[in-house]
């Protein structure tokens, strides 16, 4: 994490006030949860829209923080502890970063993608852990505060960061690369999230390419190169930096030459190795993940055939397709972080799929930020469904009422259910599972879906 005098922290961003009385004190990291602060933190109190941080400053520094920061219009500053003074906490927060970031001779990997973007970020630490001292975004902190906050965290002995990069509209993206100042970047693929403030797919895939706005002179580029939309945007730029890409398809640089699922994971074969790779994760669109995850890898002189190693160590963030047990021994997949219909209709795909179960039951929960074709996209998902593969679908929310009309159109009536209360769609779910039953939990992550996993995993009493 960053170490550094008040003083030096002076001359990598803007500070209003005099700060000679306390330049010599030494601030170990930095924290903008004042329930968090580790001592000798910099507290960085932000303005929100209904919480203001710096309510909290002394408490942050009767708590341990060695000093905190102070936005110059917010009144009564208290002068008689270690405050700097700054036009905006939050621009300050990020001009800290962009200074530490200039500082460290660290190589950044930048990860970007419509779906799969976290999933990559920790396959690839866990392959880059093979040879390297790795740090990588912690959780989801992709965003304008949460990168600065996990470029700050990054010690002065890392040897190469993951950065996530995630956005919501346009020009963060772009923000976000030229604060990190990858080497390499990732885009794992253009899905139909953020479609609502987007309008199209096609301005998704401009807005992921932002990321290439910072990246570094003989930089590498690594994207899905089964996404058309990627590679019309992509492929120019193969005199100006190194260019690979991975997909199912055998024109890209890496792609799987046999894929296969079971209860523990997935195993495939490559096209650049004759090692058979463990992944300890379900699905095929996993597989493409890895497939980018290793491309990185490679990129930093890791050889193929070392990599099930790294494969094994492998630690997702939860709720990623995420293998739990029920309370009768039933199967539960929980991917309820996110969704969209790409990913649903991966998701659906591998529970279709995987062999050694009698029934197969799926929880599906709204889609959220897919625009004014919310509607249709959710009955397709439904209509989708194939009646051999599928025994029961139970739906959520009010999106999950359209899945649940499309599902009728495939599947009879009586094994499609719709729910607006996640304890009577837990109870119901029970009546239908057994030792033999697969479930899919699926939503995005305002649903909350995960509930009813934590409920089926319970104990009746």
């Amino acid at each position: 994490m960053i170490k550094r005098t008040l003083k030096q922290i002076t001359s990598m961003m803007k500070v209003e006030n005099d700060v000679n009385s306390f330049s010599n004190l030494v601030v170990h990291g930095v924290c903008i949860d004042s329930r968090k602060i580790d001592k000798g933190n910099l507290f960085i109190p932000l303005k929100g829209e209904k919480m203001d941080g710096h309510r909290f400053v002394e408490a942050a520094i009767e708590d341990g923080a060695a000093a905190a920061l102070w936005q110059k219009d917010v009144p009564n500053p208290p002068t008689h502890l270690p405050i700097l003074i700054v036009e905006d906490t939050e621009k300050a927060l990020q001009e800290l970063a962009r200074s530490y970031r200039n500082q460290l001779n660290v190589k950044v990997v930048g990860i970007t993608g419509s779906n799969g973007k976290t999933t990559t970020k920790d396959m690839a630490a866990s392959l880059l852990s093979l040879k390297y001292k790795v740090q990588k975004t912690e959780g989801n902190f992709n965003n304008h505060i949460g990168l600065p906050l996990t470029v700050l965290s990054l010690n002065e002995d890392t040897e190469i960061a993951v950065l996530e990069m995630g956005m919501s509209a346009k020009g963060e993206i772009e923000f976000l690369s030229n604060l990190g100042r990858p080497d390499l970047v990732v885009i794992t693929n253009i899905g139909e999230s953020h479609l609502q403030d987007l309008g199209s797919r096609e301005s998704i895939a401009d807005a992921k390419t932002e990321i290439l706005s910072g990246l570094r002179e003989n930089g590498i580029i690594i994207y899905n190169g089964d996404e058309p939309l990627l590679k019309e945007r992509l492929q120019k730029y193969g005199h100006k930096w190194e260019i690979h890409t991975f997909g199912r398809n055998a024109g890209n640089t890496l792609y799987p030459t046999h894929m296969e699922q079971n209860n523990g994971g997935s195993l495939f074969t490559i096209n650049q190795s004759n090692s058979v790779f463990n992944l300890p994760v379900l699905g095929g669109h996993n597989i493409l993940n890895a497939l980018a995850a290793m491309l990185v890898a490679h990129s930093f002189q890791i050889p193929f055939e070392d990599m099930n190693e790294g494969l094994k160590e492998l630690k997702l963030t939860n709720m990623r397709m995420e293998l739990v047990e029920g309370e009768k021994g039933e199967r539960i997949i929980n991917d309820a972080y996110n969704a969209s219909p790409t990913s649903m209709r991966a998701a659906i795909e591998l529970v279709s799929n995987l062999t050694g179960f009698t029934n197969r039951i799926l929880v599906l929960g709204d889609m959220l930020e897919l625009g004014p074709n919310e509607e249709k996209f959710h009955f397709e998902i439904g209509q989708s469904l194939n009646p051999q593969k599928i025994n029961y679908v139970f739906t959520y929310g009010k999106l999950g009422k359209y899945i649940a009309d499309g599902a009728k159109t495939s599947l009879k009536s009586e094994r499609v259910f719709h729910f607006t209360d996640k304890s009577t769609l837990s109870a119901k779910i029970r009546e239908y599972t057994n030792a033999q039953t697969l479930i899919l939990v699926k939503a995005s992550r305002g649903m909350r879906l995960e509930e009813v996993v934590h409920t089926l995993m319970k104990k009746n009493k």
